[in-house]
């Protein structure tokens, strides 16, 4: 029975991760008894191209992934571009293509005769709206403080943050909280990086500190306290003496509008001096946590306490 889809791919972008899961959901639509292939391309010859696109004796299907295509030689390309526009049966092809390389000019060859699937790398500010549609996969629809502190808990990479909600879901059966993230991802939430950074830069020296103090006992890493001040701090700076529509501020310095709103309410009690030193001061901060001398507990303690003077 002849397919009604594309049997030709082009999965062109940058970025591995989505890469391979575009790749993997074009196979899974195939069918679970399809045969697959991979070649790379920077390896394979003009006659290995020619051999594994030829028609099947017994025309099964047969799924050829081609990686790496930018770096393959001029005849191989040519041929597997032949192969693409008159595919054998059954012959599903899967070109994956980062859009540079020194085959660059055949991309627009071979998006004439291929579906593309767009795989570039996020930019930071769409990386909230990627995660919401994450959760969405799975049938969960987080609230916005929900998304912005799972960014904040596991990073920005999209294969940790691809588990991450899958595991948050799963665990907690769709009734996601900021708790429930935070819960997950410390142990114990009051003591995070980043709950330490939000009070300091509130100048709750007290509970900085005490917060501070219980996580570094628990065992949490000196280098993400550092790294989460860093942030705050970095944070405050770019909306400090802001005015505007925070949804239009946030496409501009790279947050989320919930965050970007909850920072400029926390930046208007900073002074732009504090706002000099603090930077100055957790630079610092970021040079003692990764081996440049000094007692490093002691060096967070001292960075917190003093940001949160700062912001008093």
């Amino acid at each position: 029975m002849k397919r009604m889809h594309n049997p030709v791919h082009l999965v062109l972008g940058d970025d591995e991760f989505l890469a391979e899961r575009a790749t993997k959901e074009i196979i899974a639509d195939v069918g679970p008894n399809a045969e697959v292939a991979t070649l790379r391309a920077s390896e394979v010859t003009e006659g290995e191209i020619a051999q594994a696109t030829s028609p099947s004796l017994f025309a099964e299907d047969r799924i050829l992934v081609l990686k790496n295509t930018e770096l393959a030689g001029k005849e191989p390309t040519a041929t597997l571009l032949q192969a693409c526009v008159d595919p054998a049966p059954g012959m599903t092809l899967i070109i994956q293509h980062t859009g540079g390389g020194r085959q660059k000019q055949m991309v627009p060859k071979f998006q004439k005769i291929a579906q593309t699937h767009q795989v570039n790398a996020l930019k930071e500010r769409d990386r909230h709206a990627w995660v919401a549609k994450e959760f969405q996969r799975h049938a969960a629809r987080p609230t916005p403080d929900v998304v912005a502190a799972v960014l904040e808990s596991v990073g920005s990479e999209l294969r940790e943050l691809a588990s991450a909600v899958s595991q948050l879901v799963a665990d907690t059966e769709g009734e996601i909280t900021v708790a429930a993230v935070r819960d997950y991802y410390t142990g114990v939430a009051e003591v995070a990086g980043f709950d330490i950074a939000d009070q300091a830069i509130l100048g709750r020296a007290d509970r900085a500190l005490a917060s501070t103090r219980r996580a570094l006992q628990l065992g949490t890493s000196p280098v993400a306290i550092a790294a989460a001040l860093a942030r705050k701090v970095s944070d405050v700076a770019k909306l400090h003496g802001v005015r505007g529509n925070p949804d239009q501020l946030a496409k501009q310095v790279g947050m989320h509008p919930y965050v970007a709103k909850k920072t400029m309410q926390v930046a208007r009690q900073w002074s732009p001096a504090s706002i000099t030193e603090a930077v100055i001061i957790v630079a610092d901060l970021d040079a003692e946590v990764k081996g440049q001398g000094g007692d490093i507990e002691f060096a967070v303690e001292n960075a917190v306490r003093q940001i949160a003077e700062l912001a008093s």
